[in-house]
């Protein structure tokens, strides 16, 4: 299947072909199908599987179909939870607009406000914005929402995170008179997110993005153990030494590590820029920008950046810090290998961080393979992990040797549990076939 297949208008196809791209990725066919006929949406897309051209080619279509007569406020909104994401959808945004006359911005936090809002007063078709900035503008009548015909919410789980969703609350509130809404996220578990879609969507077509096991295998994972903080530092620094290792993004907990971190490889001579939420947007977009056209070869960053950097050529993450969650593991990861490359992921792992090394090869049903740079040798012992258990082809689980568990066996191990005699306590036991004789209390 090629992008031709979906009739979309020669201009996007000829901006898709000058980008590069001729066939759709799996988030991709699954949205454009049901999307072009402006259903609902509700996509579970993990970051690196082309989920913004899948919700922007079908806004852009429905631009192009339906021109407006007159100028006005944007009538596609796109809410994003980080200001580095809204960017780069803008970005990209741009470049599928080219030669349509339509016109794309974005307001995200840590700019001046009145820049923003002289933005606000000129022809906008596309609006990118994060949820804190876009409802002050909201409430200071800037904006009109009546306007907007296409909602997008882009990585809701993160906002649900964040504690944003009573902000886009209050966003779907205003914009009430729209005809299509689609959300995206990495995950759709949660009651939080639960209520969130069922008060949004109207009966929303699901599409599912897990990408096939040929695309999860153009990044190489290791793994890598250390005894403590200072041997896992010597390690960072002999990966970094690696020639192949020409671009490499490397993720910390907090920001306080990041910037830590930051020091002691700027103090090691190694190129390297810090990215992290407490900083101005100045910085911020300087540190991104320096490390997009190479004049670092690391950049140090929080889980801030994991959702919003897409960057050529990035071809290695280094979890400095394993994540929290699995689900931020592959969005973590999902920096490299973008745009058809291969990328690498190494993890660096003390003691402490085995259990959740652990639930990650769980998670994504592969082992991550464990190597060792002989002269850094970790001297503590290996520990043991359980294997994640495959599936057939039907998805039921097998055991360790492969084999299905037969649903006799569950049978004959559940009866024997209701074959187990239950534990009785003494002063039980003892009275058992003994009649109390009653007392007469007439003597």
């Amino acid at each position: 299947m090629s992008f031709a297949d979906f009739d979309l208008d020669p201009r996007l196809e000829r901006a898709l072909a000058k980008s590069g791209y001729t066939k759709p990725t799996t988030i991709q066919r699954a949205v454009l199908e049901a999307a072009l006929e402006e259903r609902d949406i509700l996509a579970s897309a993990p970051t690196g599987t082309g989920k913004t051209a899948a919700y922007l080619l079908p806004a852009l279509q429905h631009l192009l179909d339906f021109p407006r007569r007159e100028s006005g406020h944007a009538r596609v909104l796109i809410l994003t939870p980080t200001r580095e994401l809204a960017l780069q959808v803008k970005e990209y945004g741009a470049k599928l607009l080219a030669g349509t006359g339509l016109a794309i911005g974005a307001i995200v936090g840590g700019k001046d406000y009145q820049l923003d809002a002289d933005l606000l007063k000129v022809n906008l078709d596309i609006l990118v914005a994060t949820p804190g900035r876009l409802i002050m503008y909201l409430e200071d009548e800037k904006f009109d929402p009546r306007q907007v015909e296409v909602m997008v919410i882009d990585e809701a789980d993160r906002m649900l995170d964040m504690g944003f969703m009573p902000v886009v609350d209050r966003i779907a509130a205003e914009t009430r008179w729209r005809k299509q809404t689609m959300l995206f996220s990495a995950t759709l578990e949660g009651s939080g997110l639960d209520n969130f879609v069922r008060e949004l969507l109207d009966d929303p077509v699901h599409c599912d993005a897990k990408p096939p096991r040929s695309e999860r295998k153009k990044i190489t994972q290791y793994y890598y153990r250390a005894d403590d903080l200072d041997h896992k530092f010597k390690l960072l620094k002999r990966l970094l030494d690696d020639p192949e290792c020409t671009r490499a993004v490397i993720f910390t907990k907090t920001r306080d590590k990041a910037t830590e971190l930051h020091a002691k490889l700027f103090a090691a001579k190694i190129r390297t820029s810090v990215l992290q939420g407490a900083m101005v947007q100045g910085k911020r977009d300087d540190a991104l920008e320096r490390f997009r056209e190479g004049r670092v070869q690391v950049l140090v960053a929080t889980d801030v950046a994991a959702r919003g950097i897409d960057v050529i050529g990035i071809t290695h993450v280094i979890n400095f810090d394993l994540p929290r969650t699995s689900d931020v593991y592959l969005h973590r990861i999902g920096r490299t290998a973008r745009a058809g490359a291969k990328g690498t992921a190494i993890n660096l792992v003390e003691a402490h961080d085995m259990p959740m090394l652990d639930r990650i090869q769980r998670y994504l049903e592969d082992p991550i393979k464990p190597r060792v740079i002989e002269s850094l040798r970790p001297r503590s012992k290996a520990p043991t992990f359980s294997k994640p258990k495959k599936k057939d082809a039907k998805g039921k689980k097998k055991d360790s040797k492969g084999k299905k568990k037969s649903a006799a066996a569950g049978k004959a191990k559940d009866s024997s549990k209701n074959n187990e005699v239950k534990k009785q306590r003494h002063r039980d036991r003892k009275n058992i076939g003994k009649r109390r004789t009653p007392s007469d209390k007439s003597e």
